[in-house]
């Protein structure tokens, strides 16, 4: 903890988001960096694990049922073409390589996901995760989560000698989603639910607080012992206390231990950081990191714009989601302990997938800011234009509207000069000697 805290603040002072920090942390404290800490601690393990079930808990708590029900149909179709776009990598990288189709398949799993953990901290650093940018990527971050179960499923089943158990796989996700849909139909048409013994814990600090932590884990654990994601159960449970009379509360009380939890879950993935192998591949992580980055950033603000959202909305909530998902790491160990996938392509994944992680912050204040320059440079632009011509125009549009006016004015001047010098030239053609006009003054014969 006191390493996550200086680094947390270190970071800080160079103006970046604490959390890059507590991943060093634990690059500084794994078997890459003095060795005080080991992957295999399952301590570490397990509490990094629940600081990612209580942080969907929180999101569950802190949802908003009609905002989290109107983005609900979009958040699917576009998490559906995150999926799409990521298999279509992914077997475009199989045709020239070679990739089998197992790894192709898997690695298309693995970089689909997002971290719900670092979006929606990030979302929140910058004041957006109860705005839309917030509310449409927590909807895309649970349907990624949702389809964590039937992936994982297959990641297990292609590295077996057994065929995939399609119906029960399939009979699972409808039940989630019934479950969920029903859940959110039912707490949506009723007032706050009244839990039992309200009245008597809402002022007591540490019922509140061991009763929230058991309700959380419990559903976690249900929907564990059922075959769906512990995360899925955790934020179920998350939405019954977000829809009582104890959300306030339970918030209060809640948000110090999650916070803690979620510094062990960033210390656990700088533990996952091989510095040796990304030294001697540094060249391959490096590339497929930055590609990673960019191409997750550009369909995921395509396709939210594509969804009907505004710019700003693709912008922040599709550079939250530019990075590999906590998730991966579960996928990629599920795939390789089936030997779905090599020994060479596990590594491959976990450290791209941690060096996502790494600079997903990073690269979201950059391209914030960036983009943010752009906008106002054009914005400047534009004002600049306005009070130079203040005196004439109010705007620059009336501008343009001024130039077509004075242009018509200059034409119609330039046509009127014309027509005075073609008189002008008659007039003294026709008094010129030898002229008819002064043949005819001379004679005294009209001229013709």
């Amino acid at each position: 903890m006191l390493v996550a805290v200086l680094a947390g603040l270190g970071l800080m002072r160079l103006r970046q988001p604490p959390l890059v920090g507590f991943i060093l942390a634990g690059v500084l404290l794994g078997p890459s960096g003095v060795g005080l800490v080991s992957t295999s601690d399952e301590n570490v393990t397990m509490l990094a694990e629940m600081g990612v079930l209580m942080l969907l808990f929180f999101i569950g708590m802190e949802l908003s049922l009609k905002a989290f029900v109107a983005t609900l149909r979009p958040a699917l179709l576009i998490a559906g073409g995150q999926l799409a776009a990521a298999m279509a990598i992914t077997f475009g990288l199989k045709l020239i390589s070679n990739a089998t189709f197992a790894e192709a398949l898997i690695l298309g799993f693995i970089i689909a996901l997002s971290s719900t953990v670092v979006a929606m901290k990030m979302l929140e650093d910058i004041g957006e995760l109860r705005s839309e940018p917030g509310r449409i990527a927590v909807g895309v971050l649970i349907a990624q989560d949702l389809a964590v179960v039937p992936m994982l499923l297959v990641a297990t089943s292609l590295g077996g000698e057994g065929e995939i158990a399609w119906f029960s796989l399939c009979l699972k996700i409808a039940v989630a989603v019934v479950v969920l849909a029903g859940l959110l139909w039912y707490l949506g048409r009723r007032p706050k639910l009244k839990l039992p013994f309200a009245a008597a814990i809402e002022d007591n600090v540490e019922i509140l607080a061991l009763g929230s932590l058991a309700f959380c884990f419990a559903f976690a654990s249900v929907s564990g012992l059922v075959g769906l994601s512990p995360a899925y159960g955790a934020f179920i449970a998350g939405l019954v206390v977000g829809a009582s009379t104890l959300r306030s509360p339970v918030i209060h009380v809640v948000e110090p231990i999650q916070s803690i939890l979620l510094v062990v879950f960033f210390l656990s993935i700088g533990l996952l950081i091989d510095l040796d192998y990304i030294v001697a591949n540094w060249e391959l992580v490096l590339v497929a990191a930055i590609f990673v980055i960019l191409a997750k950033t550009f369909f995921n603000v395509v396709l939210i714009r594509l969804a009907g959202l505004s710019h700003k909305t693709a912008i922040e909530a599709g550079l939250s989601m530019a990075q590999i998902g906590e998730f991966s790491f579960v996928l990629a160990a599920a795939a390789y302990a089936s030997r779905a996938i090599g020994d060479d392509v596990y590594r491959l994944a976990l450290a791209v997938t941690a060096i996502t992680l790494l600079i997903s912050p990073a690269w979201m204040a950059l391209t914030r800011t960036v983009e943010g320059e752009a906008r106002f440079g054009y914005e400047q632009f534009r004002q600049a234009l306005a009070e130079i011509y203040e005196g004439q125009v109010e705007t620059v549009e009336d501008m343009g509207f001024w130039l077509k006016v004075r242009a018509r004015a200059l034409r119609r001047a330039y046509r009127r000069r014309q027509a005075v010098r073609k008189a002008e030239k008659a007039r003294s053609a026709d008094h010129e000697p030898g002229s008819a006009a002064a043949r005819s003054s001379e004679s005294g014969t009209p001229a013709q």
